[in-house]
């Protein structure tokens, strides 16, 4: 095993919310994205949002241009109208994915 390998860092979101909300308010929905690295070879590339199978938001990085930190956090307001499942992704320039994580809200009538 290289030691390339041995440190080898897939990027990885979770996802807070509220999950079960009234019809018409206004959530928070706040993104933990996690890497071990964050210098100019090897950091987060992107991170994407998805609300009920649409893109929503997508934040993208470069050398020049990396997130503040490894771990680091992006929050979003969004207004419920329907239940929602809120599905993310980030991806290290290097590594790729973990995979997308994902959070359902119900809407209380």
């Amino acid at each position: 095993m290289s030691a390339g390998t041995a440190f080898a860092d897939k990027a990885s979101v979770s996802i807070e919310a509220l999950t079960d909300v009234a019809k018409g308010s206004e959530i928070t929905i706040r993104f933990t994205i996690t890497h071990g690295a964050n210098n100019f070879f090897h950091y987060v590339e992107w991170v994407k949002v998805w609300v009920n199978s649409q893109e929503f938001m997508k934040w993208e990085y470069s050398a020049s241009k990396r997130p503040e930190e490894a771990t680091f956090t992006k929050e979003i307001k969004y207004t419920v109208k329907e239940n929602l499942e809120i599905k993310s992704e980030a991806s290290c320039n290097i590594h790729g994915s973990k995979g997308p994580a994902i959070l359902k809200v119900s809407v209380k009538e």
